[in-house]
C-alpha cells in the first residue's frame, strides 16, 4: 500500500491554441480552403459579369423583337440565371461543409497523438490549456506543447 501512495502521478499540459495555431497541417488546411474560397469568389464574379453583359445585350436586342419573342427569350435568360445561381450556391455550400469536416478530423488526429504521447512517455494526465482550457496555471516545465507540436509537424512532413 505504501508503494502505491509513494508513486507520483506524471501530469503535463498542452496549450491547445498555440498547438493548433502552429501545427503545419492545420495551417495548410486553412490555406487550402482559403484558396478554394478565393477561387469560388473569382468564378462567381466572372460568371456574374458575363451574365450582366449578356443581360444588357439582350435588353438592346429585345427592342427589335416582337413582344412575345422578347418575353420567351427573357424567360429563358432568367431561367439560365437561376440555374447558374443555384450551381454556385451548391458549390459554396459544399465548400462550407468540407472545411469543418477536415478540421474535425484533424482535431481527432491531434487528440490521438497527444494520447499516444502521454502513454509513450508515462503521463497519467495531459491537460488542455489555452483559451477555454482547463489549466489556469501550470509550471512551464510541465508544458508539453512544443514537444507535441514538434512531433506532429515531423509526422506531417512524412
Amino acid at each position: 500500500m505504501s508503494v502505491i501512495a509513494c508513486q507520483e502521478q506524471k501530469i503535463g499540459y498542452v496549450d491547445n491554441v498555440k498547438l493548433m495555431d502552429q501545427y503545419q497541417e492545420k495551417i495548410d488546411i486553412e490555406a487550402k480552403y482559403q484558396n478554394k474560397s478565393d477561387a469560388l469568389g473569382k468564378k462567381r464574379d466572372s460568371i456574374s459579369q458575363a451574365f450582366q453583359i449578356e443581360a444588357q445585350a439582350f435588353q438592346e436586342k429585345a427592342q427589335s423583337m416582337s413582344q412575345q419573342k422578347a418575353q420567351e427569350a427573357y424567360g429563358s435568360l432568367q431561367q439560365r440565371g437561376q440555374m447558374i445561381g443555384q450551381q454556385l450556391q451548391q458549390e459554396e455550400q459544399q465548400l462550407q461543409l468540407e472545411g469543418p469536416t477536415s478540421m474535425d478530423s484533424l482535431i481527432k488526429k491531434v487528440k490521438g497523438q497527444i494520447k499516444a504521447y502521454g502513454k509513450d512517455h508515462g503521463y497519467t494526465y495531459i491537460l488542455g490549456g489555452g483559451n477555454g482550457g482547463s489549466v489556469l496555471y501550470g509550471d512551464e516545465t510541465k508544458d508539453l506543447t512544443e514537444d507535441i507540436l514538434s512531433l506532429l509537424n515531423e509526422q506531417y512532413k512524412k
